[in-house]
């Protein structure tokens, strides 16, 4: 049997994970939105990625998010990752850049979702699906540590995992399909990402739950269009979340594009202040950061702008706004959305109230992973 590659040294901390916790007066309110930020970019080299660096530098994002494949107008060439030397360099280079240290994420859950390949030469790595088959602490520990020893080894802080979505329907192409679900059982499911989550924050890596209220009970991919759940989600796919959320093992959720009339009768999860606020806030009690899925997917970029979008989804109550920038292209995304969230404040259709309140979230957060003292 061939042996993974092996996980490299983690590198030493950036001198700018030295900095203090700034006070949110110390920010214009330019600043404290774009903390909110968390934007894709292209190039795997510093001299490729002007553009990211602009938006570091110039425009101060407070994170960013890494693919290994360009997936616009259906290509799947060269992204941001071709080696773990390459992308320890880069990130080094882009934190040495930034004015408050980056939240940096992937989508690292293992088997099918895995940027992080052994072809580029890292660890390889087993689905949601196949640690819930094995139903086993012990693996599920030992899976989960080797991918965020991965992460922290090239200077990733943030995995956007686990997955916590049931496995609530056959025809399901993107959770079922994908074997992204650890079981149908919410019990198994919450006690199998319990163990996940508590191996990442061993090695110092933050985790998020997606996706919020549950993607498992849709037979559409939010992807490539609006996903309407209302036949088929049950609220029994909330309770992975309750559970976590209850045990304190939350530092992040990601909600979900997915409609759902006896939730919200106009708005998907990700712009509908009553599953957003009135669920995850006021019913489960969560205080930590709600990020959106990408504001890119079809569910909301072919039925919404974004010059509507962000403002309803900020009202919602999500506080980091996420771009992949990969299933379309927009090389001016981030000041586009830092103009459109300034116009809305200052026209009072949002309160900068709410950006105070996501903005101390994701400074928190930032402290919390030791990026911030």
């Amino acid at each position: 049997m061939s042996s993974s590659p092996p996980v490299p040294a983690a590198p030493p901390a950036p001198a700018s994970a030295q900095l203090a916790l700034p006070a949110l007066s110390s920010l214009t309110l330019r600043e404290k939105i774009a903390q909110l930020l968390n934007v894709g970019f292209r190039g795997c080299h510093p001299a490729e990625c002007a553009l990211a660096l602009r938006d570091i530098r110039e425009h101060g994002i407070g994170g960013v998010i890494l693919f290994d494949q360009e997936m616009v107008d259906g290509s799947a060439g060269r992204r941001n990752i071709e080696s773990p030397t390459q992308v320890r360099d880069l990130l080094a280079h882009f934190q040495a850049h930034a004015r408050i240290p980056l939240l940096t994420s992937i989508d690292q859950e293992g088997g099918r979702v895995n940027r992080l390949k052994p072809a580029y030469g890292f660890p390889a790595s087993i689905s949601h699906e196949e640690l819930g088959r094995l139903d086993d602490p012990a693996a599920t520990v030992r899976h989960a540590t080797t991918i965020a020893q991965t992460l922290a080894s090239v200077g990733l802080n943030l995995n956007l995992a686990p997955v916590v979505d049931l496995d609530a329907h056959p025809d399901n192409p993107i959770i079922k399909g994908k074997r992204r679900s650890f079981s149908a059982d919410p019990e198994a499911v919450a006690r199998l990402a319990a163990d996940y989550i508590r191996a990442h924050r061993a090695q110092g890596v933050l985790t998020c739950l997606k996706h919020f209220p549950g993607h498992g009970s849709a037979t559409g991919d939010t992807h490539l269009g609006l996903v309407n759940v209302t036949a088929t989600w049950t609220d029994r796919e909330l309770i992975p979340f309750q559970r976590l959320i209850a045990a304190g093992l939350c530092d992040m959720i990601m909600s979900a594009h997915v409609f759902n009339a006896h939730l919200d009768p106009e708005r998907p999860a990700t712009l509908s202040r009553a599953v957003i606020t009135g669920i995850l806030r006021e019913q489960l009690g969560y205080t930590g950061v709600i990020t959106s899925d990408d504001m890119e997917m079809k569910a909301i970029s072919s039925h919404y702008g974004l010059e509507h979008s962000l403002p309803l989804a900020i009202n919602a109550g999500i506080d980091v706004l996420c771009f992949g920038n990969n299933l379309s292209y927009d090389p001016d995304i981030a000041p586009r959305a830092l103009d459109i969230l300034e116009r809305a404040v200052t026209s009072g259709l949002i309160p900068e109230s709410r950006i105070n309140e996501s903005c101390t979230r994701v400074l928190a957060l930032k402290r919390r992973a030791g990026l911030l003292t």
